[in-house]
């Protein structure tokens, strides 16, 4: 065996196993494997983890906080005026200079799957996606890159937005990005998810939408999107992020939208942090959180993600990025405190990602890709209270980033 990683805890079994990496493949987990391994590792009771997940990250725009004016309201409008002044001047080879920056970050908590949202549209064209392509090429040893084509300025209001889309797609981005809820009105909203629609049936692309990210309880594309979604058959291929409005929908109206998404097969992304940060800025006490109703989604059996969204960026001034933090905010946020509740939110960035992303060759077992993550932590109540180092990070039976600590008392 070339590697084997010994007394590892994992998440389905009470008591500790070996796991035997063999190439790019995991080769056997079983409770004591008597072969040695070129290398080994003891875990010492350690959580193991397959590569963890950050299925929405704006990494065209990260790190732009240490360059940028103050985003004086902390609003959403002025982040996009912010962000408007940078993007007229993009250039690929800067993006993506930023981007890796960020990825590595990623990379060294654990994280071996991304999914980059890159602004498309006629104020940057398609520098930002050009440059997340180019990350995404450079960064491939270390994780799986997806890159969206996002109409961050909306497609209809943003004439010749759908065209740079369409040439996005041709030239190597992967899933169709959509900002419904920022068109002037409902009709138009309906048509950009129709465009998107379009756009994704002929390139055979899989869709991500940011939906409904306002207070606004009369923000409702969410509902029109379901509909689509299962009309065009696209069930299992469509990703909704924040979807905040839901929480200001009353019940009736709330718990219908919640059996349309799951009917459909829609993913829901709460990204929770810039959620707390960008929502309710208007409001007086008691102010909302700005996410959508997780936990009745969870109960209707929707598939439900937490995801990073943004790093030091005109919408978030911190992130590190780290899919064990958005574990900790969906459980603080969502109130998924309950033992069961734990494993449900590290499921977020664990199985229910994977599924979103369509990857079925995922977890830890006999022939699955040898990506994983060594915690540094017993369980995953731990991994959430102490957010240790990732001690070890292997992709495809590579080890690509290893943390150590040490801490002590002294006299």
């Amino acid at each position: 065996m070339d590697i084997i990683i010994r007394n590892a805890t994992l998440r389905e079994r009470k008591d500790p196993v070996d796991i035997a990496m063999e190439k790019d493949k995991i080769a056997a987990v079983q409770p004591k494997i008597a072969e040695k391994g070129r290398r080994e590792i003891d875990a010492a009771g350690s959580l193991v983890l397959p590569g963890l997940f950050n299925l929405h990250f704006h990494a065209d725009k990260c790190l732009l906080g240490e360059i940028m004016r103050p985003n004086v309201s902390g609003t959403l409008p002025e982040a996009i005026e912010i962000t408007n002044e940078f993007k007229r001047n993009y250039d690929p080879e800067e993006v993506a200079s930023r981007a890796i920056r960020a990825l590595e970050a990623g990379v060294k908590n654990g994280t071996s799957f991304f999914r980059l949202f890159s602004d498309v549209g006629t104020i940057g064209g398609l520098h930002a996606a050009r440059g997340l392509l180019l990350a995404r090429e450079k960064m491939q040893r270390y994780c799986d890159i997806q890159v969206v084509a996002f109409p961050q300025e909306g497609i209809v209001r943003d004439p010749g937005a759908a065209e740079l889309m369409e040439e996005a797609m041709r030239e190597g981005c992967d899933i169709v990005g959509g900002l419904p809820w920022y068109e002037y009105t409902d009709a138009d909203a309906r048509e950009h998810i129709d465009i998107c629609f379009e756009i994704a049936k002929r390139h055979d692309r899989d869709i991500h939408m940011l939906v409904d990210d306002t207070d606004d309880p009369n923000s409702r594309s969410l509902e029109y999107l379901a509909v689509k979604t299962m009309r065009e058959g696209f069930q299992g291929r469509v990703a909704a992020s924040h979807c905040g409005a839901m929480g200001s929908y009353n019940d009736v109206y709330a718990a219908k939208i919640v059996d349309m998404v799951a009917t459909a097969g829609i993913t829901i992304s709460v990204n929770a942090h810039i959620n707390l940060v960008c929502s309710a800025r208007i409001d007086r006490e008691p102010r909302r959180r700005g996410i959508a109703r997780v936990k009745e989604l969870v109960a209707r059996g929707a598939n439900v993600v937490s995801s990073q969204d943004d790093v030091n960026d005109p919408y978030y001034p911190f992130g590190k990025p780290d899919p064990l933090e958005c574990v900790s905010y969906i459980a603080h946020v969502a109130q998924l405190t309950l033992p069961h509740e734990l494993e449900q939110a590290m499921s977020m960035v664990t199985d229910n990602a994977a599924k979103a992303a369509r990857v079925t060759d995922y977890g830890i077992a006999p022939g699955k890709p040898a990506d994983l993550v060594v915690v540094g932590a017993p369980s995953v109540h731990e991994a959430i209270r102490l957010q240790p180092p990732r001690r070890h990070v292997f992709k495809s039976g590579r080890e690509v980033a290893r943390s150590t600590l040490s801490q002590e008392l002294l006299d």
